[in-house]
This record gives C-alpha cells, sequence and structure tokens, in this order.
C-alpha cells in the first residue's frame, strides 16, 4: 500500500458518499488521495488497526499513514485542504468549533440513505479509476 498517499474511507453504498468521493476525484489534481470503501477488506483493515468504532463514525475517514487520521467534519475539512478552490473555505470552516461542525454532520450523516439514497452494492471504478481504489 503507499503511504505517500492520503486514504479517503467511505460508505461505499451510500449515494452521497459516493457522489462526494467523484467530487473529490475530479479535483484531486495533484493525486494526493487513494479510496476504499468502509466495507471493503482492506477498510476493515484500516479501522480496525486504527480502533475506530464504526458504529459512531459511518461515513468519511480520513487516513493520513504514518501520521493521523481524521473523523468527521474533520476529515472532510482536511480533504477539502488539498482541493484547489476549497482550501480557503476550508481553512474558514475549520474555526467553528468541531462540536457544532460534528452535530452538522452527524445529522446528514444520520439521514443521508433517506435523503440520497443507498445503493445495493459499493461502487464500482471505471477501469480509468480502478488504480485510485485500495479495494479494486
Amino acid at each position: 500500500m503507499e503511504t505517500s498517499k492520503k486514504i479517503i474511507l467511505f460508505d461505499g453504498v451510500c449515494n452521497l458518499c459516493n457522489g462526494f468521493v467523484q467530487f473529490v476525484i475530479k479535483r484531486d489534481k495533484n493525486d494526493v488521495f487513494r479510496y476504499a470503501s468502509l466495507q471493503s477488506e482492506i477498510g476493515e483493515q484500516l479501522i480496525s488497526e486504527r480502533g475506530i468504532d464504526t458504529k459512531t463514525i459511518d461515513s468519511v475517514i480520513l487516513i493520513e499513514p504514518g501520521v493521523a487520521y481524521y473523523l468527521k467534519s474533520d476529515a472532510a475539512l482536511e480533504i477539502g485542504r488539498e482541493l484547489k478552490g476549497y482550501r480557503t473555505l476550508s481553512r474558514v470552516l475549520i474555526l467553528i468549533p468541531r462540536g457544532l461542525r460534528n452535530i452538522v454532520y452527524d445529522l446528514i450523516a444520520r439521514y443521508r440513505y433517506a435523503w440520497f439514497g443507498k445503493k445495493d452494492q459499493c461502487m464500482i471504478p471505471t477501469p480509468d479509476l480502478r488504480a485510485k481504489f485500495l479495494d479494486t
């Protein structure tokens, strides 16, 4: 596994999460990120190694191998810091207290299936994107 790439773990059956991954892929001009679904073998391994409880965290997790991992709104803002056009927004939003940011994050996460729908199976990347995914 590449240790120079940041890893985004996402809910592979969630339409909102899949849309977020597609959004990041299109804007990741410096090829910073790799992706894996939470439901995949590698996703479960990475979660287990860090002792993350998926009963309380079940949408987006950012792992910076050998450095740190980020959960909930921290993960989203750290991802935004790497995307041109979203760096400033991330720097501004990080000033909002984490507890307040996570209330909004948790609300969206709780209702994401009802609001955005759910797939029967995890997203299968197109052949040209396959190298960006760790679990294919």
